[in-house]
């Protein structure tokens, strides 16, 4: 997801050279996440400055570190944590004019500049018919592992105005979802 992310990203703002990346060290996933990240970034012609936050105190620090680094555009990596400083982390890349892209539609909604993730709506009714599978009498032991099949990719264009960004019809035309 975070490489999809970053060419996202780069479509968008195709002049940035240096992006920048935030992840949560304590989240389990965050060293397939980086390492991801650090596959793109040269396929992509692009250098990557990772942040790391995993509390409030380090969240201002990679703040900081993002902006001591001259990030153009930045990747916030999927973690729950981030989720819920959601408000905090849009503040701060309107605040620097910061080109990002985000894990759920509701960053999107909430101001931010684009999001591409698992669609929560498709997952709960996934949840819903796994329910209902078990209450008929199925083994939860005997039913498979899913993974999302539906994904979610939302432009807030008035975040791109405000950030004088002009959004590629193509990218555009592949999303699922425009804020005007």
């Amino acid at each position: 997801m975070e490489q999809k992310r970053f060419d996202i990203l780069r479509e968008m703002v195709p002049d940035v050279t240096v992006f920048g990346a935030m992840v949560n060290p304590k989240y389990p996933p965050s060293a397939d996440q980086v390492h991801d990240l650090e596959l793109a970034a040269p396929k992509l012609g692009r250098q990557l400055f990772v942040a790391k936050a995993s509390d409030d105190t380090e969240l201002d620090a990679a703040f900081a570190a993002l902006l001591s680094q001259r990030v153009g555009a930045l990747v916030v990596a999927s973690d729950p944590y981030f989720d819920t400083r959601r408000r905090h982390i849009i503040a701060f890349a309107a605040q620097n004019r910061l080109p990002a892209i985000y894990q759920f539609r509701e960053y999107a909604v909430e101001g931010g500049l684009v999001s591409y993730g698992p669609s929560i709506t498709d997952a709960y009714q996934q949840v819903g018919r796994y329910v209902a599978r078990i209450l008929k009498g199925e083994k939860p032991a005997d039913l498979p592992v899913l993974q999302p099949t539906k994904f979610d990719f939302v432009i807030n264009l008035k975040t791109a105005k405000t950030l004088a960004l002009v959004v590629p019809p193509t990218l555009l035309a592949r999303a699922d979802d425009v804020i005007d």
